[in-house]
């Protein structure tokens, strides 16, 4: 069932997490089967925080969102990537720079808050260039993503990683942002 579940798209997924058919927990752990088995060949995203989201699915299948009006959201507990330019509270957060390769962040940026008041469940964050500035995704923290249709090939930037992780079918949905094309680029190749 865990390839099956990798294969719905985003709206399939909420539309059967809605529905009861599957867990937050279940899309947890269909994403971490496949994450482990195509990012050694991708590196889309190198930080992550499985256990973080099993908490966060424990406690909407409880009935208790961050929203706190007992409902799971319109996201309904879908696991998402959020780009490592942007802070989640207790997660490795580097912004693709050395300087901080150790930074881990006390509160979440307002845009993780949101998506989490909408039920969705942060797993990893994807991999960017350093301060996002690049159209190919590299960075001296965690290297280079490579595009999945082509390993020899750039995802682009600065969103590469989380264009790689959805082109490789790692995860649904993936946080990014975009000054110059860094949403555009990846979408392309």
């Amino acid at each position: 069932m865990k390839n099956e579940l990798i294969q719905l798209t985003a709206i399939e997924a909420v539309s059967r997490l809605n529905s009861g058919d599957i867990s937050p927990l279940e899309m947890i752990s269909a994403a971490e089967a496949r994450i482990m088995e195509v990012e050694p060949l991708i590196n889309a995203l190198p930080t992550l925080c499985f256990e973080r989201a099993r908490e966060r699915a424990s406690l909407l299948m409880a009935g208790k969102n961050r929203n706190n009006s007992n409902k799971p959201g319109w996201l309904a507990g879908l696991p998402v990537a959020i780009k490592d330019l942007t802070d989640v509270e207790g997660v490795r957060t580097t912004y693709g720079s050395p300087i901080y390769a150790n930074h881990i962040p006390k509160v979440s940026h307002p845009i993780v808050k949101r998506i989490e008041d909408m039920g969705g469940i942060v797993i990893a964050k994807s991999n960017t260039p350093e301060f996002g500035a690049g159209g190919s995704t590299f960075n001296e923290v965690f290297g280079k993503t490579r595009n999945p249709w082509n390993t020899s090939l750039t995802p682009a930037g600065s969103t590469g990683g989380g264009a790689a992780a959805l082109a490789a079918g790692e995860i649904w949905l993936a946080h990014g942002s975009d000054h110059g094309g860094s949403l555009r680029r990846p979408a392309t190749y």
